[in-house]
């Protein structure tokens, strides 16, 4: 039996096709799956917990793995990179007061009014396979305010420390638009003030989130997931179709309780929706969260804090095309402009689920659907496989590699082609049940 609203035999329009591939029919893609899935829903064999089996055995691997990431002080690397911590608003206070005193003394020495900060240039941001996420080398530069090329900079960190020891020594928090618009005609654009935030983070050593200046929430979740948040308690079961807005504020986020199996990690906010008005949690036990497309550091951070107290597997849903798998890799390996923070942004070992390049193919996903990589595509896609994290990876690599060479990428929704609910009612289900994930 289709899921409910499959279209039925000869209903599908004849879209013409430039692939010389066999075109599926409509049934044929649904058939093949209902095929092999065996959850026990209308009248198919098995049950939901067969459907399970492999998620829990993933899972109970997860929990037998080590409880603690091998940090640089392991490796004995502390002091070639540069890694940042969460620090107590006080400390920071001083810290900065600290900057401005050697500032001064800079000054009275003769040697003008600048700021050793470290460098965070390109070549500066490496990938270590040991660590499985990027860093930053442990190098510093000269921002001097005589000088032309960093004078703007200069005034620019400058009004920033000030304003962010004004934020601390009130222990409220600001977000970063509040930054901004205290002083407009100095920062002219968001990204200058924004940029020197990070700089700011490197060089005291702390976290963004140290600094009490946060973004606007982005990312949400839903499903079985309660957790306090400043005292406050929060049930995502109780959340309806759009989910619980993840916090700016993660440090204010406590006691974290799941019977979830794993979390699925959800590119799009489409799917998103979908998936929670299916209630898709209630029949398979998980977490759903999504950054609605490219990952800010809060969603970041709270999926890192999920891995990290719950131990339970993370499950990713992306489009089929080099920029879905770029969107893991910063969950994964963490952004080169924030590599001073990997440690605590990243979250090791997400499975690569669906939709994979290989499952255009398997699940005959028809022709007019599918989009022609753009020479942008292409290019990136090529990027990727140059990267030493991609490489250690054979079964991201041949994804890769079919893309790239059939040209063709989808997006999650081309699923719906099947149906609208085709997704939660089929796909994801069969795809837990093979335990189809890299």
């Amino acid at each position: 039996r289709r899921p409910r609203d499959t279209p039925k035999r000869g209903m599908a329009s004849k879209a013409p096709t430039t692939s010389k591939r066999k075109k599926a029919t409509p049934d044929e893609g649904v058939n093949f799956a209902l095929k092999r899935l065996r959850d026990g829903q209308d009248g198919r064999p098995g049950s939901l917990e067969e459907v399970l089996q492999k998620v829990k055995a993933l899972e109970a691997a997860v929990k037998r793995g080590a409880a603690r990431r091998t940090t640089l002080e392991d490796l004995k690397m502390a002091d070639e990179y540069r890694e940042v911590v969460d620090r107590d608003s006080g400390e920071i206070a001083a810290a900065i007061e600290q900057v401005m005193i050697a500032a001064s003394k800079s000054i009275l020495r003769g040697d003008g009014f600048q700021y050793t900060m470290p460098s965070r240039g390109a070549t500066d941001q490496v990938y270590l396979d040991e660590l499985d996420r990027i860093v930053l080398k442990n190098k510093t530069t000269q921002a001097n305010f005589a000088s032309v090329s960093s004078v703007r900079k200069v005034t620019i960190l400058t009004r920033v420390m000030q304003l962010v020891h004004g934020v601390l020594s009130r222990g409220i928090h600001v977000t970063k638009r509040d930054l901004f618009y205290t002083d407009v005609k100095l920062f002219k654009d968001q990204k200058d003030s924004d940029a020197v935030l990070d700089d700011i983070s490197c060089m005291l050593g702390c976290t963004r989130n140290s600094l009490h200046v946060v973004a606007s929430e982005k990312g949400v979740v839903v499903g079985r997931l309660q957790y306090q948040e400043d005292g406050d308690e929060i049930d995502c079961t109780r959340m309806g179709v759009g989910g619980k807005a993840i916090p700016s504020n993660i440090d204010k986020v406590t006691n974290m309780r799941s019977d979830a199996k794993f979390v699925l990690l959800v590119e799009k906010d489409a799917a998103f929706m979908r998936l929670a008005e299916d209630r898709f949690y209630n029949k398979y036990p998980c977490i759903i969260l999504t950054a609605k497309g490219q990952p800010d550091v809060a969603s970041r951070l709270f999926l890192s804090k999920l891995k990290r107290d719950l131990r339970i597997p993370v499950l990713a849903l992306v489009d089929a095309d080099p920029y879905g798998l770029k969107i893991i890799s910063v969950y994964m390996q963490g952004s080169k402009n924030m590599a001073f923070d990997s440690a605590n942004l990243t979250t090791p070992d997400i499975k690569w689920l669906g939709v994979r390049p290989s499952d255009l193919e398997k699940f005959k996903i028809p022709e007019q659907c599918r989009l022609e990589m753009t020479a942008k595509d292409i290019e990136t896609g090529h990027h990727m496989l140059n990267e030493d994290f991609i490489k250690s990876n054979p079964e991201w690599v041949k994804e890769i590699n079919i893309m790239l060479e059939t040209k063709t990428k989808a997006e999650i929704q081309a699923l719906s082609s099947y149906g609208f609910q085709y997704l939660s009612e089929v796909y994801l289900p069969l795809k837990l049940a093979e335990g189809d994930w890299i």
